[in-house]
């Protein structure tokens, strides 16, 4: 942060401090940020839901009921340091203090803070018992034959989100016990001594926001083709309700751990030359919506015409008719075949990012078992489709834009276990 910053959006400066973080960054953003505008908590902690991840009723809808995430996004994956099982309660009381003493501290949603943990299978090894029946976290590994992740080992990771990056800065600060105060509230428990902060991963969504942040970014061609108002960089507006599992599908039902959900996180390089140098407009809609999106012509500008639908299932034609019959097969139409009963199976909550000044996507994704996301995955890579035309990465989907660089699951306990849960409690 320093005279070389003057020339910054106010956005796109905030964009910058969260992703470096620290001390000096928070104090850069809060002199650039409504600080005043942010509210503490109206609900007690005992009053919020018992899920963890019950996001969606306090977040903010567009006019067509899509939820519209939060702007800025920090994930801090964790490494448990503590003296272990044997000695867990005080820790335990600690980490219990450091989380509400955030849902005292803001309002939950966009315009304050939401937040979760999750643990994952590194973490749960340190026990003599195994998890139960009810919990699908299986170690994660490569899902695909064209992919090679490094695959995550954390113990923990904690996903904090907010329209506000001072918010997320403010957060990590005092769970880190680097202040006293957090919006006015007493900090009253931190991860001193219980975990360390292993990575710090970063984004952003938003309409505007990848376009303020594309310039001199790797995997990005120069020349600002990321339309203004689109909400990620590969220029169309995605989570739409319709192809959105709810927060009740994703959520554990039985077992100690019902009302919890688990996490699927990759992080997925992106490579957009091919796709805004050479690709047409009719191709990218064909690739990431279906054929028929294209030749129709049903997409509007980054795709808000659509409404609360990607339109998958209302235009018709199968995955692989349209690999056979037009050579290409759309992301979106192979996604939506690991629907079950009609519905989807996994809910994004996923965002871009400029960490390490490379264009990325942090994919995160919650559903009840890993194995949903696994068949999702497996729909989206298309493997049964690759005739013809119709490769392994070439015309399949957005497969040749992306490349998938680590891999990792958590388990998201409900509130009254997110600090440092037995595997079998009682």
């Amino acid at each position: 942060m320093n005279g070389s910053d003057r020339g910054l959006s106010r956005r796109a400066f905030v964009r910058s401090a969260v992703a470096i973080g620290g001390s000096s960054a928070l104090s850069a953003c809060l002199q650039r940020e409504d600080v005043e505008d942010v509210p503490q908590a109206s609900l007690a902690p005992d009053e919020l839901p018992s899920r963890q991840h019950a996001w969606n009723d306090y977040l903010s809808t567009d006019d067509h009921g899509n939820v519209e995430p939060p702007e800025h996004h920090l994930l801090l994956a964790l490494d448990y340091v503590g003296d272990g099982p044997a000695a867990a309660d005080g820790e335990r009381e600690q980490l219990e203090a450091a989380f509400r003493t955030l849902e005292r501290a803001y309002e939950r949603g966009n315009g304050g803070l939401a937040f979760a943990i999750g643990y994952g299978p590194t973490y749960f090894d340190r026990f003599d018992a195994s998890l139960p029946e009810d919990v699908d976290l299986p170690h994660p590994e490569a899902l695909a034959p064209i992919e090679d992740p490094k695959i995550d080992e954390y113990d923990a990771l904690v996903h904090l989100a907010s329209d506000y990056g001072h918010v997320t800065l403010s957060a990590e600060e005092a769970l880190k016990g680097e202040l006293e105060d957090l919006n006015g509230i007493e900090v009253e428990g931190t991860f001193d001594g219980v975990f360390d902060v292993a990575e710090r991963r970063t984004g952003f969504i938003g309409p505007g926001l990848p376009a303020e942040r594309q310039s001199g970014v790797s995997g990005i061609p120069d020349g600002d083709p990321v339309p203004e108002d689109a909400p990620l960089f590969m220029g169309f507006k995605s989570g739409f309700r319709k192809t959105q599992a709810s927060e009740d599908r994703v959520t554990i039902r039985d077992g100690p751990f019902a009302g919890g959900t688990t996490i699927h996180l990759s992080k997925i390089e992106l490579h957009l030359h091919q796709w805004y140098e050479q690709d047409s407009r009719e191709q990218r809609v064909a690739k990431m919506f279906s054929p028929t999106h294209a030749k129709e012509d049903l997409v509007e500008g980054v795709g808000n015409n659509l409404g609360d639908s990607s339109r998958v299932a209302e235009v018709g034609g199968s995955a692989a008719e349209d690999a056979r019959s037009e050579g290409t097969v759309g992301h979106a139409q192979k996604a939506a075949r690991a629907r079950e009963d009609g519905e989807p199976i996994v809910l994004r909550r996923d965002f871009d990012s400029t960490d390490d000044d490379r264009a990325a996507v942090h994919f995160l994704s919650l559903q009840r078992s890993i194995a949903d996301f696994v068949k999702t995955r497996r729909a989206m890579t298309g493997t049964d489709l690759t005739e013809g035309s119709v490769g392994s990465r070439t015309n399949n989907g957005i497969l040749q834009y992306i490349s998938v660089r680590n891999r990792a699951n958590y388990l998201v306990p409900p509130r009254n276990r997110r600090a440092l849960p037995e595997p079998n409690p009682a």
